[in-house]
């Protein structure tokens, strides 16, 4: 069994329409490990939806390979989907039944036997806290509730390796972070998270790894503390209990942006541990004593921005 629960190279897609051939993912390569969060960040028309589909067996490559969790995905196509959880950015709860008929429909789907269904959908019941509403329709479930739902329903079949797209988009704050608890449950029990979402917060919050798809192509992959470091902005901030130190500490770095007002001066810093330790080897080694440190690094919405060309105005809106 491989390491990997995904391991795609060169993945390719176009689409026809009136003006000719639309390049959509142009040889992306993407390795994600077992029992790991992974992050696929864009703006609209990146390409984000097409590698969804490509990977649950939806719609085909033009080229390159995919294995998932070690099944070719051309050739082995059933054992993928045999692995394999999607939840969509729309529900597909069904609003006219309970939630329990919801997922006793999904079992059925699944072709479990019925009292084996009936066990799991009391357990997933349970773990998503439904019980009390297992018997009302779904229509009358709140936004957050239709989506730990939804969630469920794609558990009914133990998947491994599960597609969440855009799981919490509308949800008020207190719903995004039980589902974000949800989520890290899942992958402390061994499951493959595959992550598409609008909100960089929850990337930053949850992925192990991140990657940045813009016009079909990968324009960089790290995890979050990685990307920050990849545009400027990042500083050390050292603040000190006089002006003869900040002047001092100004003399010997040789660089750095005081504010006398605030006995603060900031330095220059990629985020990494060597810059900072540096820094403090060199106040030390001229017993230079600060009263305070902190490390500033730019956000996901800074990288993003950035490096897609975005405008500067959408900063700290949602991306899709």
């Amino acid at each position: 069994m491989t390491d990997l629960a995904i391991a795609a190279n060169g993945l390719r897609k176009s689409y026809r329409d009136k003006d000719g051939d639309k390049v959509v993912l142009d040889g992306i390569d993407l390795a994600v490990p077992e029992g790991t969060i992974f992050s696929l960040l864009g703006p609209n028309g990146a390409g984000k939806t097409t590698t969804v589909q490509i990977l649950s067996t939806l719609i085909r490559a033009d080229g390159g390979q995919v294995q998932i969790a070690g099944y070719d995905l051309n050739r082995q196509a059933d054992d993928v989907r045999g692995m394999i959880g999607v939840t969509g950015q729309y529900s597909a709860v069904d609003k006219l039944l309970t939630g329990e008929e919801n997922l006793l429909l999904m079992a059925d789907l699944k072709h479990l036997p019925k009292r084996t269904g009936r066990q799991k959908a009391k357990e997933l019941l349970e773990r998503f806290d439904l019980v009390d509403a297992a018997g009302r329709p779904a229509a009358t479930y709140s936004g957050g509730m239709q989506r730990r739902l939804d969630l469920a329903m794609t558990l009914v079949g133990d998947p491994r390796l599960i597609f969440l797209d855009e799981p919490t988009t509308g949800l008020d704050p207190r719903s995004r972070r039980t589902m974000w608890g949800i989520v890290r449950e899942l992958v402390a029990g061994g499951v493959t998270i595959f992550l598409t979402t609008q909100y960089l917060e929850e990337a930053d919050e949850l992925a192990d790894r991140i990657a940045l798809l813009d016009h079909g192509r990968l324009i960089a992959e790290g995890t979050a503390e990685e990307l920050k470091r990849l545009i400027p902005g990042g500083h050390v901030l050292l603040k000190f209990a006089d002006p003869g130190r900040l002047d001092a500490a100004r003399l010997v770095l040789g660089l750095g942006t005081p504010d006398p007002e605030a006995l603060t001066l900031q330095v220059p810093s990629d985020g990494s541990v060597r810059v900072i330790r540096q820094v403090l080897a060199v106040l030390d080694e001229h017993s230079i004593e600060i009263d305070e440190m902190s490390m500033h690094t730019p956000d996901l919405d800074d990288v993003f921005l950035t490096l897609t060309g975005q405008n500067g105005d959408q900063d700290k809106e949602p991306v899709r």
